[in-house]
């Protein structure tokens, strides 16, 4: 019994020990920030209500400035949600904006460099998306969510290490859960190790080239979420 007892205080220890590794969830830098993005999102709805069941494009500013976005996955509707900036704190704190109306039929999310840009751990990174699933699950139930993941820029390339640690963590989560996948579009960016000629003068968002590259990547992988024949949670 006591030998027992030991072993019992020993793994509550390295409970404990793990969870003190745990980052807080944080909060949205600057609440408010986009609220003239949030209140055009709100315009354009009211505008023309979209359907239910459509595909979410939603995260910072690589899906903002997506135009070609409909036309890249024609013939499948979808939604862009994209705000530029934000961070996934923002899109958490926005989620009953930008995601819960729209009882999407699967979500592209598409945000977590712009933290490592503020100096957000990898690990707060990872803990804010996990929150994102936790508010996707409660609110949206099986919904399928794709992870882009982090791309490789020219002006970001010094944090390709700690974008790799995040991509790798997310991709375990996808391995774990059912309503999680991942979709890789870093092999097709990078060129002998280094980014492709694919951005415009700021080094960070990308020219047409770039988002034919994500289609290539991404496309695929809508269609076969179409093709699953998974229902809406609408």
């Amino acid at each position: 019994m006591l030998t027992k007892r030991y072993i019992l205080a020993g793994l509550a220890s390295l409970v404990l020990a793990g969870c003190a590794h745990l980052a807080p969830v944080s909060q949205p830098a600057a609440p408010g920030r986009f609220a003239p993005e949030i209140a055009h999102f709100a315009d354009l709805d009211r505008a023309t209500p979209p359907a239910p069941c459509r595909y979410l494009f939603v995260g910072s500013s690589s899906i903002r400035f997506w135009s070609s976005l409909a036309t890249d996955m024609a013939p499948y509707s979808v939604i862009n949600r994209g705000f530029g900036g934000s961070t996934i704190a923002d899109v958490n704190g926005y989620f009953d904006q930008v995601v819960t109306p729209y009882r999407p039929r699967a979500i592209f999310f598409y945000a977590g460099e712009n933290d490592l840009w503020a100096k957000a751990p990898p690990r707060q990174v990872v803990a804010d998306f996990r929150t994102f699933m936790a508010l996707k699950r409660q609110k949206l139930g099986a919904t399928k969510v794709y992870f882009i993941s982090l791309k490789p820029s020219k002006q970001r390339f010094a944090q390709f290490a700690e974008q790799s640690w995040v991509n790798r963590r997310i991709r375990t989560m996808a391995a774990l859960h059912g309503d999680l996948g991942y979709v890789d579009v870093v092999p097709v960016m990078l060129e002998a190790g280094q980014p492709k000629d694919i951005f415009i003068a700021d080094g960070l968002h990308m020219v047409p080239a770039g988002y034919g590259l994500w289609t290539s990547a991404v496309r695929p992988v809508l269609e076969a979420e179409a093709k699953a024949g998974r229902k809406c949670e609408a």
